[in-house]
Formats: C-alpha cells, structure tokens, sequence
C-alpha cells in the first residue's frame, strides 16, 4: 500500500485498496517543518547546476561509490582495466582452442629439426590455418562477445561524463579534493550534502535532507530486497534429494530477480523512485500478477537460451580467476567466505555496504573458529592417512628434483607433484587444531555480536549438527562458493519458471501493502521507516523499569500479544502492536533502529522511534545500578561482550571499575568476570580503581580507534553512554578519558566504541528477547530455524491469533488493513 506519513495507522490487509497506510500521530516529527514541503522557487542566476536534480538516487548512489571507490582516476582506471579483462579472456580463450598444436607442444609429433630444442614459436600454428579451424559456432560467440564489449565500452563512456560531474560536485560543491577523500569518511561527506543542500536545493520538494532521505535514495532497491528476504518472499530455499534444504543465492540469481523486481523494464517501478500506480490498486493484483508471472517465464525461458554462453563464461572465468591462486595456495578454496545469502539476511535495513562489510569483517574470526570446532572423527581419520601417504610420496620427490633437477623433465613428474600438493593442503582442511578449545556457544555469541542476527533456534544448541550446517549457509566454503557460480546457469532458469512464477501474486501484494511515499524521497519500502509501532516485534521491544519493581521483566507482561492491537502501560502509554502479517522478524526493525541512531548521531528520529532506543537505555541504566547478578540480561551481556578482544575488555571492565567505585561492595559485580581466565586483568580492574591508568587507557583505546572506515563518532543514545551516566555522574568520556571531562556530541571517539556500542545493544537485546520467548512459553516457535520458518505454522502456536489472519505467503485468507486520515 503506498501512502503519505499523514493519517492514522490501524492493521495490513493485502486486500486493502493501497491508498494509506498510515502515518500515525508523527507527522509534524516525521516531516519536520524544515524539512516540509516547499513550493518550488526558480533558482537564482547565482546557484551552481546541481539545484533541482531529477532523479537524486542515481545522483547519490554515484556519490557514495565515488567516494568509496576513491575518486575519478582510480574508477576509470578499474573500468578500462576490465574492458581489456574481457578482451583478454576472449583473446585469450580463442588462442588455446585453435592457435595452438599440442601434438608438438607435448613432443607427439617430430618437427623436422631434431638438432635443437622445441621452442615456443614451433607449437603455435600459422594465422591463417588457425583462422581456417574456427567453426562457425565459436565465430558466432566471438561476435556475441565483440557486441558485449562494444555496449561494456559505451556504458564506460556513459559512467565517465557521470562520474566527472560527480568529480566536479565534489571539488566545487563541497569542496573535497580527490585527494582527500581516503581522508573522510561518508558520514563527514553526508555531513556537507546536507550543508550543500540547504544553498543548492538540490531536492526542491525539501529545505533540509535527513541522514535517512539520503540513505533511503541510495539503498531504496536494496531495502526491498532485504525486507523480501527478511519475509522469506524470495524462493532461494531448494530441496535436493539425499541431501535436504538449502540455499541457493549466486550472482546471475540475484541479478535475474533484481532485473525483474527493480530496474528491468517490465519491473513494478516506473522510475527509480516511484512505483507504478497500477502496483497500488487492489482491483489490479490478478492482472498484475499473471503480467509479472509472465515477464519472470520469458526472462527464465532467456536465461535457457543463453545457458551455453553463460556457462561458458563461467568456466573460463573462473579458471583464469582461481587457476593461479589455487596452484599457490591450494587452500584457498578451503578458506570460508559470507555468502550471498547471509548478505542480504544479516544486513539492516538502511545499512550502506561499508557498514555492512565491517561488521561482517569483525565477524570473520570468530565465525571461522565456530565452523573449525566442527570435526567429523571418521573424516579426521581419514584425512590423516591420505596426509601421510600423501606428502611421503611428494616429499620424495621433492629431495629427488632437489637432488637431480632433470626429474622434472620426466612425464607428469611435476603434475605429480602439483596434485599431492593439492591432496595434502585438502586434507589438512579435515585435521582440527590440537589446541582448539570445545566452546562453541561462546564462539557463536561473538559471531552474534557483530552479525547482530541469528535464529533463535541457535540460542542453546549451538554445539548442534543441526545450527553447524545452518550457519554454513550464512558462511560458506570458497569452493561452494565456486561451484555454486558455475552451476548458477543450470539451475536459474528452473527456479525462474518453477519457483519465482508462484510467488507472483505474493510480490505483488508486497509492493501495495509495504510501500509508502515519503515527501521528497518517493516509494520507499514501508520497512525501511524502522518504524517499531507498525513493523516492530513485541517479542524485541521492552519499556524501562520502574523503581517499585525488583525483578528483570519490566512491563514485558504489558506488551499485549502478537496478534495485533495496542498494549497499555501502568503509565497509561499506548504502545501500537504490529501483528503477524507486519512485523519483520529475528529483530529486523528494532536492530536496525539501533544500528541507524548509533551510526547517525545527528539523526533526530520521530517520537516513537525515540522512545524505543530511550527505553532501553533506560532499561540498562537501571539494571546495570539496580539489579546486579547472573539473572541480570546487562550483566550477561556485558560478559559476553568481554569474551570479544581486549578492546571490549577495557570498555566492559571500566563500566564494572566504576560501579565498584559508587558501589562499595558489589562483589557479584565484581566476580562476574572472575571464571574468564583470559581476563584476569579487567577483573582486577574491576575491583580495584587504582589499578587503571586513565591515560594510558586513553592511548590505547586511541591507538585502536585510528581507523575511520565506518563512520560516525560515539553519541549520547548509545548503551555504553547511558551505563556511565546512570552509575555515576561522569560520561563514558570521562571515564576512559580521564576524569573531569565530559562526553559530548563534539568529543572525538575512536569509532570502535560506536561498534562495541552496537554489539553490546545486540547482545542485551537479544538477551531480553530470549527471556521473553522463555517466559511466555513460546518455546515452538523458538525452535524453529529460519530456513523452516512457516508462517501458517507460527500462527497455529498462538491461540490467541484469529486463524484468517494468515502471513504474508498466504495472504488469500488475510484481513490486514491500513486506512488513511484525508
């Protein structure tokens, strides 16, 4: 349903008409009035060419890949490079299939002069009987790829003007120099769009962009997509025989479905910003859905035809991209990488890919220690044998080329040598460490700390088979990764015809019932408002503690149900309830909420939005000062946070320094990190206040925080900030950076505390979610993975949900509805 943020928000139904969606009672905080709308004033004479752009999420896409991608020359140069990649491996390809007389190459057939030895030159054959093999199949592919190249090399051309403009609007409209740029990070050039916005009116619908404007235009795409995800809209689960479920995600797939969904020109967008009306009508969803069902068989029945060539390319990109690397380090494709999968499903909403590369990065270490800890004892046994007989032929050889370098010269002698190579780097893959330690739930709560999203299904069993196989499709071997690209031509066009085709009338419900239409930003996915109220879950939301309550569940028991409706506080405070078809899952809205405030200091978020990061840091506030011990979810987030790097030691023990300080005997405080043996300075710390230097605390949280990479500096709504206010009266600031300073929005944190913020809210939220599944006895639903996620099955566990409210995938029985106020 498309709306405007004015009116007033009931329920989904995706049988509504599409005409509102809602905008509750915000609307003056939501479309502040400077940033209302304006009625267009014709520039003045003096205002540079950048006021009234068209089409802005093109405009700010370009500008934030400028700036990551380090400027002008530095994308020209990487473009022309694969223009001639792409030549090159054409060339190149052509040259090994016809150019060239293995007979001779491999000594099978005697050249005329025995008196020297076979030069290079003697095995490639004559241009013109090279010309004359070439069938006229493979000249057909030459011409496919010569016509490729030709629009690669206009669309080079194209990028080149568009990207001088932005070298332009950089260098003069904001005033930042290429050389700079490594210099700044993003949110420092948000920082003077926003500046530049307010003289340039670059967007005329608005006198001021929000951080969130801006973010929204640049990953309007990419929030649908997540929110598809999130809903398990998108078929990326297969059944294989003998084999199970799994998750099939690769590049052409997701091209395919971004084609069709997004950009593509029979897609639901009539431009970049604005959904056609057609999407918005409930009396055109049949006619819709059988166009789109349409449109995804002609696209798979393409992708049939083109099955050849892809695969084709496929196979020699892959060889000359992993030949030379494998035959270096024949461990590389044992290696483990994030698929695309586990992408787009731990990705908040409104996460840019450098935010989401750095959590992703900090979590490598600890994912690849979790998968590790995972051995097969038959599998070890084995791979220890093929080892030994392995690298004892190999070492033989070796002390024989070493011993007489003509034993190369003998046939497949360094063939030999190149596969037990091979053997023994694979089987080494298969011996565990003899100094792993077996802690795998540790293992994976610091994975979650970083990742921020996991089942929860994985809380307890993370010593499972079951979690094991289930975060390798998150994160996946190299060479699955390979094969699974290699394959993606095969299988694409079945999951096109078989599988997206069914789900058509479902996509079309998406798109009416959550977009909504934000003044001077246009369609936007309704998910990506973070709004609690309408997309929250009331299993992830938790108001603060009253003074007259002793125990760690707040007004939990107040929330209501998930069914829908509105809950009712002892304060008297109604609070919207989303209800099965609304809510996204595993946290979505409320993480990313917290991600997007912390990575956006200056943001100032609408009332309820507000209200919900206030809560919780409320909440903290009060736990961390009130009620200490095992059954405290902030003590036990703090722990798991210590357990993450010396890093987060020094934060989490000068929180605990400083509660010993104002509370003279807190000995659980005090011994809560005592069974940590790789800690035992932060526990001393705790105990001790003489025991911590401040300054030299202060250069080593510095000297850890030079990196700029991900953004922002620490702001006063994090968690961190407000556990230092509520155990004493001086800031985070003060504390870690010398006492009698207070932290301040001007202060300059590293910006790893933003970080260790982020995971500390993760981990207490999750923390606070699990003891609400747990008290309230939802332990089926707590059971279940992602990937067996039912939404028909969730409903029958809550008897309280009306069974015609079914979820997204069976909408045909829903009755969710949104009106808007005229």
């Amino acid at each position: 349903m498309t709306t405007v943020l004015d009116g007033s928000y009931q329920q989904l139904d995706p049988y509504s008409d599409g005409d509102g969606s809602g905008g509750g009672n915000d609307d003056h905080e939501e479309t502040p009035h400077e940033s209302g709308v304006m009625i267009h004033v014709v520039p003045e004479g003096g205002k540079a060419r950048w006021n009234h752009i068209e089409d802005l999420d093109s405009f700010f896409t370009r500008m934030y890949h400028y700036h990551q991608k380090h400027g002008f020359a530095c994308m020209m140069l990487q473009e022309i490079f694969e223009l001639g990649q792409f030549i090159f491996v054409v060339t190149f390809s052509t040259f090994l299939f016809y150019c060239v007389d293995y007979s001779v190459l491999f000594k099978d057939k005697v050249i005329d002069n025995n008196s020297r030895k076979t030069s290079i030159s003697d095995a490639i054959l004559p241009t013109s009987t090279a010309i004359a093999s070439i069938g006229l199949l493979t000249w057909a592919c030459i011409l496919i790829a010569a016509i490729i190249w030709i629009l690669r090399a206009v669309k080079v051309l194209y990028h080149a003007t568009q990207f001088w403009d932005i070298k332009m609007f950089f260098n003069v409209a904001l005033k930042i120099n290429d050389s700079d740029l490594d210099n700044l990070t993003w949110h420092e050039v948000q920082k003077r769009v926003r500046e530049v916005q307010k003289e340039q009116e670059m967007c005329i619908h608005k006198r001021e962009l929000t951080e969130l404007d801006i973010y929204h235009r640049i990953l309007r795409f990419k929030n649908y997509m997540v929110a598809m995800i999130n809903k398990s809209l998108l078929p990326v689960r297969l059944k294989v025989p003998f084999v199970g479920d799994f998750i099939f995600m690769t590049r052409g797939l997701k091209y395919n479905m971004e084609l069709l969904l997004f950009w593509g020109p029979w897609s639901p967008f009539e431009n970049n910003w604005h959904l056609k009306e057609d999407y918005k009508k409930l009396n055109k969803r049949q006619e819709l859905a059988r166009a789109l069902s349409k449109h995804i068989l002609w696209i798979g029945i393409a992708n049939f035809i083109l099955c050849p060539l892809i695969l084709l390319w496929q196979i020699l990109y892959s060889f000359f991209n992993y030949g030379e690397i494998i035959k270096r380090e024949p461990g590389t494709l044992g290696t483990r990488m994030w698929s695309l999968y586990g992408r787009l499903y731990l990705r908040h909403f409104n996460e840019l890919d450098h935010e989401l590369n750095a959590r992703l990065n900090r979590a490598y270490r600890p994912a690849s220690k979790y998968m590790s800890i995972f051995t097969s004892p038959i599998m070890t046994v084995i791979a220890k044998n093929i080892a030994f007989v392995a690298g004892s032929i190999l070492a033989v050889l070796l002390i024989l080329t070493v011993y007489d370098e003509d034993v190369l010269t003998v046939e497949h002698v360094l063939t030999a040598i190149t596969i037990l190579g091979a053997m023994v780097a694979g089987a080494r893959a298969f011996i565990p460490d003899d100094n792993l330690v077996w802690c795998p739930e540790t293992l994976l709560t610091a994975v979650l700390a970083h990742t921020h999203y996991r089942p929860d299904s994985w809380k307890g069993y993370a010593h499972t088979q079951s979690t094991r196989s289930q975060v390798a499709q998150l994160f996946q071997y190299r060479a699955v990764y390979v094969l699974e690209e290699l394959i993606s031509p095969l299988i694409t066009p079945f999951i096109l015809c078989f599988r997206m085709r069914q789900r058509s009338l479902d996509i079309v419900d998406f798109y009416r019932n959550f977009t909504i239409e934000v003044t001077g930003v246009g369609d936007v996915c309704s998910f990506a408002q973070m709004d609690v109220r309408r997309h929250g879950h009331p299993m992830w939301q938790t108001l603060p503690i009253t003074p007259l309550e002793d125990r760690t569940d707040g007004y939990d028991n107040n929330y209501g149900n998930s069914s829908g409706g509105v809950g009712t506080t002892p304060q008297g405070l109604q609070v919207p309830m989303s209800n099965q078809y609304t809510q996204a899952e595993d946290g979505k809205t409320e993480l990313s909420l917290i991600h997007f405030t912390l990575t956006n200091p200056e943001w100032k978020p609408p009332s309820h939005a507000e209200t919900f990061v206030t809560a919780l840091r409320e909440r903290a506030r009060r736990e961390v000062d009130v009620l200490p011990g095992d059954t405290n979810p902030l003590m036990a987030s703090l722990n798991s946070l210590s357990s993450l790097g010396p890093e987060y030691n020094d934060i989490v023990a000068n929180i605990i320094r400083t509660t010993a300080i104002n509370h003279v005997s807190v000995p659980s405080m005090s011994n809560i990190f005592a069974n940590q043996s790789q800690v035992p300075t932060s526990a001393s710390i705790a105990v001790d206040p003489s025991a911590i230097n401040n300054s030299d605390l202060l250069s080593n949280v510095v000297r850890r925080g030079m990196t700029k990479a991900e953004g922002p500096l620490q702001n006063e709504r994090g968690l961190l900030y407000g556990l230092q206010q509520g155990i004493s009266n001086q800031s985070l600031g003060a504390s870690v950076f010398g006492s009698g300073h207070e932290l301040t929005s001007d202060l300059a944190v590293p910006v790893e505390l933003t970080a260790a913020d982020m995971s500390l809210s993760t981990l207490y939220l999750h923390e606070l979610h699990h003891r609400q599944v747990k008290r309230r006895g939802y332990q089926e639903m707590a059971t279940r993975s992602i990937w067996q996620r039912s939404p028909v099955q969730e409903l029958a566990t809550l008897p309280e949900v009306r069974q015609e409210r079914a979820p997204l995938l069976q909408h045909q029985n829903s009755s969710i509805r949104i009106s808007r106020d005229t």
